[in-house]
């Protein structure tokens, strides 16, 4: 007998997008000779990748390189030749970048040439090897360097604050600013130079700009907020202080931002390494002889296109073959500087395997791995102490012959060595900050978790003494016995040689200005900078395991630190990891997406998971006879595959149709269908709502697609006007059990149908409001008076229509009205308006898909089986 089990929690709610809609589409440049689109395209933090290939690791990498991105700019000009192409900075860095940097031209710059970029913005990164360095490189670049807040002594600024493009008769103004952080950062390079608030340049260059343009933009690299409390940091400040700007290019944060604005200025933003090309579309009525934007709500819209899918991990855009042919030469010269051997790993890898899954070995005991930089840091300063940080979660060596990129493996920065002095306290408060990184442990909690507002790069390590962290304990009494190697209590009063890079150098322990470690002003002695002729810390470590050691490394652990003060149970911990290594329990990561593991789990939620299940809905919506891939549409073989390979990770899962899934296409047209019916079997389709294009042939059909595929359409408020009950051809519900927990489906249609379809296809049909059909289908599959018993859970499968609003997330349309209304439900499955939804309207979620194949809705259900 089944046994009721209640309906707990929605879990995951999101939309997950196969393709993205990506401006193919040609349109007329000029509109009846008064209106022009300007299309603005735009990269930024690329570090490197002018090649699919990463030579840190010494792989193909087809998640981003601007030999792809060019694929997509080429697209996107034929279908628009009022293009401009700008950068928003950190080009040269990374990605074994910095060997070329001597050569007569650097390949990301060949590759910018040859694409046709306007502009390029400097970033951060560009500073890194020194000013000198980025004038000869930038010397090289055909378009307009930018950067209109540092200056030189002379009072001349680096480059030009802003250019001006034409296009059409267009004139456009690109402002392009970085960030002032960069004093933190590389603060030794720019000594001699002023960098002043982006905010005032850019309130500069506007009032420059004004009458000479038609219309501005700014291409800046600052990330969407500001940094370190930094005045003028954030390009949201801009916008605020610029509301003449049309639209802003941001970068810096690595965050996908298809489009967001503020005060009235559109803002975006890529994925770093080439992985996305972001898309502006600016339109400008002509206006008494002169263009302007009419309309900033309705005539300035933007797309991120994804080089590749995450979803279905299918690459987007392939490399155009002739930039690859031309930047071939820096890709072997690259590949052949990552392979070479210098040296043995011998006993084992750097790093063990995470005891539990996504929760990095690297950050929460010692290993070999920080203990070799340290080593390599102690031995070239000389220093007492040396500090250094996990830059990457996934980072490690693995035992076995040490080529050159391996070092890249476990330090991806160009980071260089400095030596400081420091008392007893002052390392004892650096030490303080550095293990804010840790959550404070509270009685109950299995795992130790890190705080989400500080990421793991932010987080040193420490060699040259001993200590513990104790977590138990608040942020800034955390570190307990500090003292020597030799067990010598380290006093306030002790003077001691650090060793760390410049970047937590100058960023943190000398900055003069919002030093979060130093507040008192009291700040460490540089005693050396950029060590051994200004050798990155990743190099000393090649030359290290070469010259100091041979050639041959082992695995080193030093038993100098430990996390204490995490009093779990060892039994129940055991459990807690089980859990988590089985899929049981999912790890919170935060709200960026860029720290793992936020939140401890406990006791509580061990026992929780112990009786919990889970059932996924997937559904599609206005898939519309889509066989075979074309464009952005993805077809019937990548569709279907994706989703089975998400059934195959995810068991209990059902999939769903919200309607209009076979008019559109020729091909499924002259088969009436066919094709999709094979798809829907594929696919194991149960249950469908009736669109509106499903009555395209006559309800006969409908009812001979759900016989031939096996699944019934579900339809609770489309009534037979010569009967007054529910038509005959489709159900009004269904219960479908889904790892234990009884799911009821109640169909609904558009009212729209009765307009939107063949009169003569519909006239015998009256379609009720969906409201009074789901308040008394719902109360009926609830109460259990239905023969298959009672539902656990009541959705509403749709063709509702439903928009949401990009920034506000507010659901509007016929389901959020659904939603609103007082019906019981417990969730809705929208279409029919070829949207992305995901969201909740009167606590009630809301999925829709988008259309075509090229997205589907995910609804979680976590419920638990005891209660």
């Amino acid at each position: 007998m089944f046994r009721a089990k209640s309906f707990k929690k929605w879990t995951s709610l999101f939309m997950t997008l196969f393709m993205i809609l990506s401006f193919l589409t040609p349109f007329d440049v000029k509109a009846a000779e008064k209106t022009v689109d300007i299309q603005i395209l735009a990269t930024s933090d690329t570090h490197g990748r002018f090649m699919p290939y990463d030579y840190a690791q010494n792989v193909e990498d087809k998640s981003g390189s601007l030999t792809q991105v060019y694929t997509a700019v080429k697209e996107l000009r034929k279908a628009n030749p009022n293009t401009i192409l700008v950068d928003a900075g950190d080009s040269i860095q990374d990605n074994s970048a910095n060997i070329f940097l001597k050569d007569d031209i650097h390949p990301m710059i060949e590759a910018m040439n040859e694409m046709g970029y306007d502009t390029w913005t400097y970033g951060n990164h560009e500073f890194n090897y020194g000013v000198p360095t980025l004038e000869k490189v930038s010397s090289q670049f055909k378009g307009v360097p930018l950067c209109g807040n540092v200056y030189k002594n002379d009072g001349t600024r680096l480059a030009k604050p802003y250019t001006i493009v034409e296009k059409a008769g267009v004139k456009v103004g690109i402002i392009g600013m970085v960030s002032p952080n960069i004093t933190r950062w590389d603060a030794e390079n720019l000594k001699g130079y002023k960098v002043t608030n982006p905010v005032d340049e850019t309130k500069k260059a506007v009032a420059e700009l004004k009458d000479k343009v038609d219309v501005m933009i700014a291409v800046l690299h600052m990330s969407e907020g500001s940094e370190y409390s930094e005045p003028g940091s954030g390009a949201k400040e801009i916008a605020e202080a610029c509301p003449e700007l049309t639209a802003i290019v941001a970068a810096h944060e690595h965050k996908a931002v298809p489009g967001t604005k503020y005060n009235g200025v559109l803002l975006v933003e890529n994925l770093n390494k080439a992985q996305s090309l972001a898309a502006i579309n600016i339109k400008l009525t002509e206006e008494n002889g002169k263009y302007k934007v009419a309309n900033k709500e309705t005539d300035v819209t933007s797309k991120l296109l994804y080089v590749k899918d995450s979803k279905t991990k299918a690459i987007n855009y392939e490399a155009d073959k002739d930039l690859s042919a031309s930047l071939q030469p820096y890709n072997k010269k690259a590949i052949d500087d990552a392979n070479v051997v210098i040296g043995e790993l011998k006993g084992g890898n750097l790093v063990p395997d995470d005891e539990v899954k996504g929760i990095p070995t690297s950050q929460i005991q010692e290993t070999a791995m920080i203990n070799l930089i340290n080593e390599v840091q102690l031995y070239y300063s000389k220093a007492d102490v040396s500090a250094a940080a996990a830059f990457d979660t996934r980072a490690n060596m693995k035992a076995g012959p040490i080529k050159k990129c391996d070092t890249s493996l476990i330090y991806k920065y160009d980071n260089t060595l400095y030596l400081l002095e420091v008392t007893g306290k002052q390392l004892k408060d650096y030490m303080e900050w550095s293990a804010k990184y840790y959550n404070t442990y509270k009685p109950g909690d299995l795992t130790v978790s890190f705080n989400p507002d500080i990421r793991g790069y932010n987080y040193d390590m420490f060699s040259g003494v001993k200590y513990e962290i104790d977590i138990s304990k608040e942020p800034g009494e955390r570190i307990v016995n500090l003292r020597k190697m030799d067990n010598t209590p380290i006093k306030d009063t002790d003077v001691l040689k650090l060793a760390v890079n410049n970047y937590r150098a100058n960023s943190h322990l000398t900055a003069k200005t919002g030093n979060e470690i130093y507040k008192d002003g009291n700040l460490p002695k540089v005693l050396d900078k950029d060590m051994v002729n200004g050798a990155a810390v990743r190099d000393l470590i090649g030359q290290y395991i070469k010259e100091v050691k041979g050639g041959v490394i082992t695995p080193e652990l030093n038993n100098n630190w430990k996390i204490v003060g995490n009093n779990w149970d060892a039994a129940k911990r055991a459990e807690a990891v089980k859990l988590i290594n089985d899929g049981k329990i999912e790890l919170p990561v935060s709200a960026d997406g860029r720290t793992p593991n936020v939140a401890p789990i406990t006791e509580a939620q061990v026992e929780e998971a112990k009786v919990t299940k889970k059932a996924d809905i997937i559904s599609f919506n206005d898939y519309h006879g889509i066989v075979e891939e074309n464009g952005k549409d993805i077809g019937i073989a990548k569709f279907v595959g994706a989703i089975k390979a998400y059934k195959k990770e995810n068991p209990n899962t059902v999939v769903v149709s919200a309607g209009d899934m076979y008019q559109g296409t020729a091909i499924s047209n002259l088969n009436y269908g066919a094709p999709i019916n094979d798809m829907v079997k594929l696919l194991e389709v149960p249950v469908s709502a009736v669109g509106n294009h499903e009555f395209d042939w006559g309800t006969d059909r409908i009812a001979k697609w759900a016989k031939d595929a096996g699944f019934d359409f579900l339809a609770s408020n489309i009534y037979d006007k010569a009967t007054g009950k529910p038509v005959e051809w489709a159900k009004p519900y269904k219960i479908i059990d889904v790892n234990g927990l009884k799911i009821g489906f109640i169909g609904l249609a558009t009212p729209e149908t009765a307009f939107k379809t063949k009169p003569t296809n519909v006239e015998n049909l009256e379609f009720k409001k969906p409201e009074e059909a789901a308040k008394e289908w719902t109360a009926k599959l609830k109460s259990g008076e239905l023969p298959e018993g009672k539902a656990d859970v009541v959705i509403a499968l749709t063709h509702l229509g439903s928009e949401q609003d990009s920034k506000t997330k507010e659901i509007t349309g016929e389901a959020a009205d659904l939603a609103k209304a007082d019906t019981g439900l417990d969730a809705i499955i929208s279409g029919h308006t070829h949207m992305t939804v995901a969201g909740t309207v009167n606590n009630i979620p809301i999925v829709q898909g988008y259309k075509q194949g090229r997205g589907y809705g995910k609804l979680q259900i976590a419920y638990n089986t005891k209660t």
